[in-house]
């Protein structure tokens, strides 16, 4: 069996990359694709992780659009798939690349296993275009590995057959834990703040956020640091739809605004924080293996689980709420926190269907 894994942005890498690393140790043809969809955020995950390419496509250009990338995947994966001749092709999450490089395996008849399937926010607009991206991605996919029982019941719902899905938790936690035991946290956190040490944790990048939403949870976070006295700390993304209005509102305050930080260091920040206010993804299921409470900046979640067991709050995208929600999280206490995404053994489980035909569930209580 040829066993092919796909990447092309930093949260595919780090999600992707410990399933990967299970799988060369056990099989011996068993290749990595890289995209390069957003080429500078995968080439430092993919440094952390020690992991090369066998092929980087390297596709990225100043200024691309969804469609513009899209039709180059599609334009040149055939050659790839010529040369590596896939059994299975791995892709994670709800990315361009993982739809593009799915749907063109599937015109292949070549089967397709989805990284995190099932997550759902119910709504084609909101994350754009993630919602539609995963669910056409499950669609085409023979297997499905559902982080969360939530997920499972997702796919379920929509008709998708029981043997496809798999219940395996998040493979984040597994890079996490990875992160964890071989870094010293606590000392790269130091070498960043230089003895800041009472901090707010601030992520933002999301389409949906662009333009008015982003002054509004920006004005929120200046008006929060002048009633509390609390810096935050921004590591603020290179777009520049981001990057100008952050700048622009809060320079000349407390906030300590950061370029974009490694994963390590994201870890390190994230271990310090008071809690985290975020519109990503992936630091909602980050946050709870630090036991950190998460104010979430967006009107939907797909990842439902934080909120359902007291680990975060759905504040939208408005000044007042967002303001609000900083100020309960303050009086949050996360001394007892289970990460409801993952075990840090969901890498095994992806691993142990391959190659034994079966696998013990994630299954996790956690009230």
């Amino acid at each position: 069996m040829n066993y092919l894994f796909v990447v092309g942005t930093r949260p595919e890498v780090i999600k992707v990359a410990p399933v990967y690393k299970k799988f060369k140790e056990t099989f011996k043809n068993v290749f990595l694709l890289a995209t390069a969809q957003h080429r500078e955020m995968m080439d430092m995950m993919l440094e952390l992780f020690e992991i090369k390419p066998d092929v980087d496509m390297n596709l990225m250009e100043k200024d691309q659009t969804l469609n513009s990338f899209s039709s180059k995947v599609l334009s040149k994966i055939d050659q790839v798939l010529d040369a590596m001749k896939p059994d299975i092709v791995f892709v994670q999450g709800d990315t361009t690349t993982a739809l593009m490089v799915a749907l063109a395996s599937f015109h292949r008849g070549i089967s397709v296993a989805h990284i995190e399937a099932g997550l759902r926010s119910h709504d084609l607009r909101d994350p754009f275009p993630e919602e539609m991206n995963r669910k056409l991605i499950d669609d085409i996919s023979e297997h499905l590995f559902a982080p969360t029982e939530n997920s499972r019941k997702n796919l379920l719902k929509e008709g998708i057959d029981e043997r496809r899905i798999h219940l395996v938790g998040n493979t984040v936690v597994d890079s996490l834990e990875m992160i964890k035991n071989r870094y010293d946290l606590s000392r790269v956190r130091e070498n960043t703040l230089k003895g800041i040490d009472d901090y707010i944790l601030v992520t933002l990048h999301r389409r949906e956020s662009w333009g008015e939403p982003m002054k509004r949870i920006l004005r929120a976070i200046k008006r929060f640091m002048r009633s509390t006295n609390l810096k935050i700390v921004f590591p603020v993304h290179k777009n520049p739809k981001v990057r100008k209005v952050a700048h622009d509102i809060l320079n000349g305050t407390p906030a300590v605004l950061l370029e974009p930080v490694d994963y390590v260091t994201f870890l390190a920040l994230l271990e310090g924080s008071r809690f985290v206010l975020t519109d990503s993804g992936g630091v909602q299921e980050e946050a709870p293996s630090f036991g950190k409470f998460v104010v979430v900046a967006r009107d939907k979640t797909e990842r439902p689980e934080l909120i359902e067991n007291g680990l975060g709050i759905l504040v939208g995208k408005d000044e007042e709420s967002v303001y609000r929600g900083m100020m309960d999280a303050l009086n949050k206490r996360m001394d007892r926190c289970v990460n409801p995404f993952g075990d840090g053994k969901a890498s095994k489980r992806i691993l142990d269907f391959f190659k034994e035909g079966s696998f013990e569930p994630f299954i996790i209580t956690l009230r």
